[in-house]
């Protein structure tokens, strides 16, 4: 792409470098174009966030960037992508555009794309718009397909429900 337009240039450039001796302003002439490129293609996604195999959070993560968990985490993860590894547990409710599980999750699963590879260990309800789970991958609980699964409308009342007749019957 640079050399594109520095061969169509050299007619006009030439003259004006020739005008142009500070070296100063010979910089800025290159970082225009790099800033020409950053403006028209799309910003470089970040890494994924990576929580360590000796790392165990206790509490809600949330953001809407990657996370890749080889740790333990005790609560809820809302993120875009979603990767649990094989030696990793958690616990508590998963929502996310895209979920790839590899080790173990208790609680319930909510993404449009859920996947399940063989080393997968999953107690609990999927809620999702696609899912793939392989061959050997362990789930305990239901499935269920929605359009919106990342909606929290239907999702709350489950758990809730039996508790109260338990509690007003004391």
């Amino acid at each position: 792409m640079f050399s594109k337009s520095r061969i169509n240039e050299p007619g006009p450039k030439q003259p004006v470098e020739a005008e142009k001796p500070k070296a100063p302003e010979a910089a800025p002439v290159s970082k225009p174009a790099s800033a020409e490129m950053a403006a028209t293609a799309p910003k470089a996604k970040p890494p994924a966030s990576v929580l360590s195999s000796d790392l165990t959070v206790v509490g809600n993560l949330k953001t809407s960037g990657d996370i890749q968990v080889e740790g333990t985490v005790e609560g809820d993860i809302r993120a875009h992508l979603l990767t649990v590894g094989e030696g990793a547990t958690i616990k508590g409710e998963i929502v996310a555009d895209d979920i790839v599980v590899n080790g173990r999750v208790v609680g319930r699963v909510r993404g449009l794309k859920v996947r399940l590879t063989s080393t997968a260990r999953v107690e609990g309800d999927i809620i999702h718009k696609t899912i793939a789970i392989e061959s050997g991958a362990h789930f305990e609980g239901s499935v269920q397909r929605q359009d919106d699964p990342l909606s929290t409308s239907g999702a709350q009342p489950r758990p809730a429900a039996p508790a109260k007749p338990a509690v007003a019957a004391d």
